[in-house]
């Protein structure tokens, strides 16, 4: 660690050391070593007191539910945990912590530790709330790019056939899919097709036996009103002549001896296109760009892009980190602004879409969206899709028995006034009519909000402002920093959604003037208790801001 970051470090304590009001503040401790290998690589350690009014979030958004951090908690960034990692610590008192590189968190009764492998790690007090330190790192470290992804993932649902029909993608069930969404009362959005519509992984056609006619296909769901998107991922089959010709121009990424590395993920083994490469990303965008001229397709999901599919590669003898080759698949989806993607590094302030990973057809994790989402948008990844509606793990949805119909409209509600809201479930094959009405209800909604979200939306990307907020981002010092089944649209309306089995909740109000969706008027600054029956998805607009 370099001493102009030491020199901060000392500086702060100081700074405290002269603050009555923070007399009890902890007390910022540096401990810095330079351990040289054979590298020279440098390693630091900050170390930093507990303080029982300081609370930190960092960028494993997977694990968002557990922050802000607790005692006991332990984690690597050098792991993505299936979802978007950015190397970032806030504080609720303006602090920030940043690394160009992974770094280890380690937390107990004490202290907060945080190890970085080389000297990249800074320590920055930008000012004295959430808000603060995240507007800095934002402005420094992931600037907004000035663009957003394409606006139809905002304005419309988005409809995923992957619970419907998993790996049997195919145009007659994926047609009558597209024609029960509109026969049903939803309206057309984003249509993605997800895994096993293509001939084999790597050869990036429609299947013959399963498309008799894939042209035919996108232009009636075009005429439905659709835009079509396609699963992809960067892997190749080690079996098919489209591997055997990358391997032979070096085009896979390799193992220590040379040969194409063979990765096992969560449908087989596959070698990885060595995305590292110009000619493999020319290759790979040749593919994507001959779909778009051949069917006229819109945009794709950008799947399998998790940082344990790289360990131990190589790109003709060089070792590339798992955090590159994710941030190379990355950089390849930004010439597609209608994309999606679950697994990310360091691309805060960008154009694309990061979508929550799955969550199981359970109350414990719909319960975890909202943590998602708003730790999301204070690490840069504003433009954020949570999940599937009533989750993404297909198990669940095997048997009719297993689901529960009012966890999927909670989580309908708890989507619609979110960023992007999509389905995959079919709400009209499992639902009942009071429940299937309900789900309906939840975009309509969203419908009358569309505006403000897509306001929002274009703002953040000119800005790096949150979509969605933390109550403890928009009323810093409040006692909301813990707050996790309430969130902000914007700086004025609040949305609390029941996220369990009861038809009643508590809602945190701020101080002033509240007006919900029943037209009901609240002082804040107390809890109250509401009645959220099985249709109502409870909001709340701040009469004292415009």
């Amino acid at each position: 660690m370099s001493l102009v970051n030491y020199s901060i470090l000392l500086a702060e304590v100081n700074r405290y050391k002269d603050q009555v009001t923070h007399l009890y503040f902890f007390i910022l401790l540096f401990l810095f070593s330079t351990i040289c290998n054979a590298q020279k690589e440098t390693r630091c350690q900050i170390k930093i007191c507990n303080d029982p009014n300081t609370f930190w979030w960092t960028g494993l958004i997977a694990q968002a539910d557990i922050m802000p951090l607790k005692n006991g908690y332990n984690a690597n960034l050098a792991n993505n945990y299936g979802n978007q990692v950015q190397p970032l610590l806030l504080s609720n008192r303006g602090h920030v912590i940043w690394s160009e590189n992974s770094f280890g968190i380690e937390v107990n009764s004490d202290t907060l530790c945080i190890i970085s492998p080389d000297s990249s790690l800074v320590f920055i007090h930008a000012g004295e709330t959430l808000k603060d330190g995240y507007s800095y790192a934002s402005k420094k470290f992931f600037p907004a790019s000035g663009k957003l992804p394409d606006e139809s993932l905002f304005a419309e649902p988005q409809y995923n056939t992957w619970i419907e029909l998993m790996y049997d993608q195919n145009q007659k069930d994926i047609l009558d899919y597209a024609r029960q969404i509109l026969n049903s009362g939803f309206e057309p959005g984003v249509f993605m097709i997800d895994d096993n519509w293509q001939e084999d992984y790597g050869k990036w056609d429609f299947h013959p036996g399963r498309f008799s006619n894939p042209k035919a296909l996108v232009d009636t769901l075009h005429e439905m009103g659709f835009k079509v998107m396609l699963w992809i991922c960067p892997l190749v089959s080690p079996d098919c002549d489209v591997f055997r010709r990358l391997q032979k121009e070096r085009m896979l990424l390799e193992d220590k001896s040379g040969n194409a590395f063979i990765t096992k993920w969560w449908n087989g083994y596959s070698g990885i296109l060595d995305l590292s490469k110009d000619e493999a990303n020319q290759w790979f965008i040749g593919q994507l760009d001959n779909l778009i001229e051949e069917y006229n397709i819109d945009g794709y999901k950008f799947d399998a892009g998790d940082f344990n599919h790289y360990t131990d590669c190589y790109s003709e003898g060089k070792k590339v980190t798992v955090q590159e080759h994710c941030e190379y698949y990355a950089l390849l989806g930004l010439k597609y602004p209608l994309n999606e993607y679950r697994a990310m590094w360091k691309m805060g302030g960008q154009p694309i879409a990061n979508r929550l990973r799955d969550k199981e057809h359970t109350w414990a994790d719909l319960q975890k969206l909202i943590p998602g989402i708003l730790l999301q948008g204070i690490m840069g990844y504003t433009f954020a899709c949570p999940d599937l509606i009533g989750g993404g793990e297909f198990i669940s949805f095997l048997k009719t028995e297993t689901i529960d119909q009012d966890l999927i409209v909670r989580s309908a509600q708890c989507h619609a006034l979110m960023p992007m809201m999509q389905f995959s479930v079919a709400p009209w094959r499992i639902l009942d009519t009071e429940h299937l009405e309900a789900c309906k209800k939840a975009v309509q909604i969203r419908k009358k909000f569309t505006p403000l979200i897509l306001k929002l939306a274009r703002e953040s990307a000119n800005t790096g402002e949150p979509i969605v907020r933390p109550l403890e981002y928009v009323f810093p010092h409040q006692g909301f920093a813990k707050v996790q089944d309430q969130f902000m649209l914007g700086e004025n309306i609040l949305i609390a959604p029941v996220v369990n089995k009861k038809t009643t909740r508590l809602v945190a109000l701020p101080e002033g003037k509240w007006k919900d969706d029943m037209g009901v008027i609240y002082d804040g600054g107390k809890t109250i208790t509401i009645e959220a029956g099985l249709d109502r998805l409870p909001y709340f607009k701040n009469l004292n801001r415009k």
